[in-house]
């Protein structure tokens, strides 16, 4: 094969030689890997190829190492690593010729290749001398040499872990990189690349960070970057600061003065792109310390213990004028573009992240900005103003912005209402939308909505929502935590007289023409729903009115017509958003007695319609239609059972749907629902449901988050099928038993893995709580008594490790209780024995947490009767043996005596007696 035209022909513009092409590199791959993976890499290397086909080989290659899909990526290391030594060293020298190409383009593909092999052999232990013989010459190569080697040591730091190198290899590229960032070296595109290294670099530099001297040499060459003459190597330098900022916050204090300086600078005076990273600098020290403050608690100022060094606080009296200053550098049309992002943008966000960590202390900073500025003829200074004042609504107390709100409430809706510009009333909306989502609502002290001015704001939300769609979606969103803010107010609402016009003004939204623009339908739909979601009795049938309304607007997009892909994909997004408000109407009028029956009479033409939107194949409304039959299965209970022949191979699909894994995760939380509703009667569906349940948990396709609801949803079909989930246990424990065990591995990891490892173990003990109760009272309880050592082991390591959250230990000390619960005698002396379930239970009691502490005093009840009916079992054993011992005693003195009452008859009922003591 003539790689080189192959490769050429499938870039070309003719479909059929572009299929051919494609056809020929795919049966080449097929029919010899090897032999293709060295005729790319070769093709890449040799400079007399065109550029073309050089990039596309890389590609290629590149594509054979990795893949986003996780058990396609596992295939493609396993299939690398067992290629022929000779091959993959013939290979690997191609790529690294490569980085001497006068191609850019080339080295460039070579770089990323390289570091693909290195995220995979340098775990391994294989390619050690990879590292060497990159920096081995690095200070005597050409300068598109060194950029290229500098190249590959970033892309390569981003595919390995920190701990796959040794300190002394860190070493050698943190210096190498950091030599490349000098002012000193010459040339830009070697310190560009060396600049970006570093960033990938950083997370390897943890030792070098804890040495002042090599810290200081690093942190001055990154802030020298910060002021080169080529923007690249400026924006480049401040991302490395950012990166700083989070995973060295604590080694800043030298150096956060110099950094306000030149983050002040490039603010004010730099390009955008720079500006950006420099306001960025402060968000994430505004992130950290947050989340310092949120750990730790507020009440430890002057406690050096406490690693938060206040630098936001520090530099508030200069920070605030640079943000405020970047408010008034609005694009014109960054309301239409939801992408949009600036520096007034990222300054008013940083600006709300600076709220949230100083509170009060910000206001009256910003405060004297929106008031000289609120009314001025340029329409800038009004938004930027109202920008503002919306930015620091979180974070500061209600009572310092309580009566600052009253005074501005009254403007800011005669602005929305009249202001001649659509920046103003866009950004005016947000605002009041943030007054409401922070300043309202049943916790407040003083309510800023009163019977006095609720219906202008009604009023003037509903007239926005008839404006331009940017204006008009913020106001629905306005809107929205307006009605939030009712949700728990009891039986009667303020906005009681006005849902009927909101509902109505909210359906017209939908129907605008220009609906589909800036988000407008579906703010319109979430709002309707909210709507829906906090109101009363008294607004019920209204409610219920609702419903058959929303369901012809879901029947009317099922009609047969034939749709383009675009009005397709359209269509899908509105039968979402349609099902979506279908499901909240049904959990309302289901959850209430006096709307109950009414709604039901509508439940077979409801879940015609679910059924008629599964033939839809977008993943939106598979998704969307499957939490909406959740909600109408918990709502028509047991009855939901005549649905089950046509709906369940819908669902078995939805378990099926590996692909689109959010799909199968919100199918399996619908197979809870169902169980729930119909408690035994799913039994006939439950040997495919668990068939396919584990064929989920075998396989390496489907996504890691769906398996804890999967382990969860055991629990559910155990709890609804009691003793008959006695033909899965074989499957379903050795499954258990082995995430069990794999959660112990994964612990101590980073904090998302850390994480997830809660969700799977929460997942595991959901599991075996189901299981637990299903077989309570149940002549087949003894099957589980084998799996109980390896539970109570599982728990001890659960406790022993002290990392779950809340929410673990509630389940893990509910399994506990339930453990004794349910096997009672058997398990109580296994409990003794366990090494840590008395501490674990008197942790759990003596938490602050109401719900831990509720499980845990049930547990104690529990494991109390446990015992002492392991205890009184024990003693009837002794006593009974000692009764016995006596009988046969008397029996032989009273033979020897030849007493006349010793007959056969007496000794036949003695026997019987001693029959049942020993049962």
């Amino acid at each position: 094969m003539e790689v080189t035209q192959v490769l050429l022909n499938a870039q070309s513009i003719d479909g059929s030689v572009r299929k051919h092409a494609e056809d020929s590199l795919k049966q080449f791959q097929e029919q010899d890997l090897p032999l293709f993976l060295i005729s790319l890499s070769q093709e890449l290397s040799n400079d007399e190829k065109p550029v073309e086909s050089r990039k596309l080989a890389g590609l290629i290659l590149k594509n054979a190492l990795d893949a986003k899909e996780q058990h396609r990526k596992l295939e493609l290391v396993q299939r690398w690593l067992s290629l022929d030594s000779t091959v993959k060293t013939q290979i690997k020298t191609c790529l690294l010729q490569t980085l001497s190409s006068l191609a850019p383009d080339a080295r460039s593909t070579a770089s990323q290749v390289i570091a693909k092999i290195a995220g995979i052999e340098l775990p391994q232990k294989q390619w050690p001398e990879l590292i060497v013989s990159l920096l081995s010459t690095i200070h005597q190569l050409p300068a598109h040499v060194k950029q290229a080697t500098l190249e590959t040591l970033g892309y390569l730091c981003e595919e390995v872990s920190p701990d796959v190198l040794d300190q002394d290899q860190v070493n050698k590229v943190l210096t190498a990189v950091v030599q490349g960032m000098n002012a000193s070296e010459g040339n830009n595109d070697v310190r560009l690349a060396a600049t970006r290294a570093l960033y990938n670099a950083l997370g390897f530099a943890q030792v070098n960070f804890s040495n002042d001297m090599e810290r200081d040499y690093i942190m001055r060459v990154v802030c020298e970057a910060t002021l080169s003459h080529e923007v690249k190597i400026r924006q480049a330098a401040f991302e490395c600061l950012v990166s700083i900022s989070s995973s060295y916050y604590e080694k800043l204090v030298p150096y956060i003065q110099d950094i306000f300086n030149i983050t002040a600078k490039a603010v004010r005076e730099d390009e955008e792109a720079v500006a950006l990273q420099a306001i960025e600098f402060w968000s994430s020290i505004c992130d950290e310390e947050i989340d310092i403050l949120e750990e730790y608690g507020a009440d430890f100022i002057g406690d050096s213990s406490i690693p938060c060094f206040y630098f936001i606080k520090q530099a508030l009296p200069a920070l605030v004028p640079m943000l405020l200053e970047t408010l008034l550098k609005q694009e014109e049309d960054q309301d239409q573009d939801e992408g949009a992002w600036n520096i007034a943008m990222a300054g008013g966000t940083c600006l709300g992240l600076v709220a949230r960590t100083v509170g009060d202390d910000i206001v009256p900073l910003v405060m004297p900005f929106i008031e000289e500025n609120i009314t001025k003829p340029d329409w800038r200074q009004r938004e930027a103003a109202t920008y503002a004042f919306g930015s620091i609504l979180e974070g500061p107390s209600a009572d310092k912005l309580t009566p600052i709100v009253n005074v501005a409430l009254s403007f800011m809706l005669t602005a929305l209402t009249n202001d001649p510009n659509n920046h103003v009333k866009d950004t005016t909306a947000w605002t009041l939308g943030r007054i409401f989502e922070f300043l309202h609502g049943s916790t407040m002290d003083a309510p800023i909505i009163t019977p006095t001015n609720c219906q202008q704001i009604i009023r003037v939300l509903l007239q926005s929502m008839k404006d331009v769609p940017n204006v008009a979606e913020k106001a629905c969103g306005a809107l929205y935590f307006l009605a939030q803010g009712y949700e728990d107010v009891g039986p009667s609402s303020p906005l009681t007289p006005f849902v009927q016009e909101i509902v109505q003004s909210l359906l017209t939204v939908t129907h605008r023409e220009d609906a589909g623009e800036s988000r407008l339908r579906t703010a319109a739909y979430e709002t309707l729903n909210e709507i829906v979601r906090c109101s009363t009795d008294e607004t019920a049938s209204m409610v219920l009115q609702l419903l058959p309304v929303i369901m012809m607007e879901l029947h009317n997009t099922l009609e047969g017509q034939k749709l383009s892909s675009d009005e397709r994909e359209k269509q899908g997004e509105l039968q979402g958003l349609l099902c979506g408000c279908l499901q909240v109407i049904i959990q309302k009028l289901g959850s209430s007695e006096p709307t109950k029956y009414a709604f039901l009479q509508y439940a077979d033409q409801i879940m015609g319609l679910f059924l008629r939107v599964f033939a839809c194949r977008s993943a939106t409304v598979h998704e969307e239609a499957m939490l909406a039959i959740g909600a109408l299965a918990y709502a028509t209970g047991s009855e939901f059972a005549k649905y089950m022949p046509e709906f369940y191979k819908y669902l078995e699909m939805g378990l099926q749907n590996f692909e689109e894994y959010q799909v199968c995760a919100v199918t399996v939380g619908v197979v809870g629902d169902i169980c729930r509703a119909l408690e035994d009667k799913i039994l006939p569906y439950c040997d495919g449901i668990m068939s396919q349940l584990l064929k989920d948990l075998s396989s390496n396709q489907l996504h890691r988050s769906v398996k804890p609801p999967i382990f969860s949803c055991f629990g559910d079909i155990a709890l609804a099928i009691g003793e008959s989930f006695e033909k899965y246990l074989m499957y379903a424990m050795p499954m258990l038993q082995s995430a069990a065990d794999l959660s112990a591995q994964t612990s101590g990891a980073d904090d998302e893995m850390t994480e997830y490892t809660n969700t799977l173990r929460n997942g595991i003990l959901e599991a075996y709580s189901g299981i637990f109760q299903g077989f309570k009272n149940s002549p087949k309880t003894q099957l589980l008594i084998p799996y109980a050592p390896h539970i109570l082991h599982f728990l001890d390591s659960i406790y022993m490790e002290r990392d779950m959250d809340d929410l673990v230990m509630k389940t893990a000390i509910g399994v506990l209780g339930d453990l004794a619960d349910t096997l009672g005698s058997n398990a109580g002396s296994l409990i003794q024995k366990s090494v840590s379930s008395r501490d674990f239970l008197n942790e759990c009691l003596s938490s602050e947490d109401h719900l831990i502490k509720e499980s845990a005093e049930w547990a104690k009840l529990a494991i109390s009767r446990a015992i002492s009916t392991t205890e009184a079992v024990g003693l009837e054993v002794v006593t009974n043996s000692c009764i016995i011992t006596n009988i046969f005693t008397n029996i032989c003195i009273s033979m020897e005596l030849g007493s006349d009452f010793v007959t056969e008859e007496w000794i036949f009922k003695v026997l019987q007696m001693v029959g049942n003591l020993l049962q």
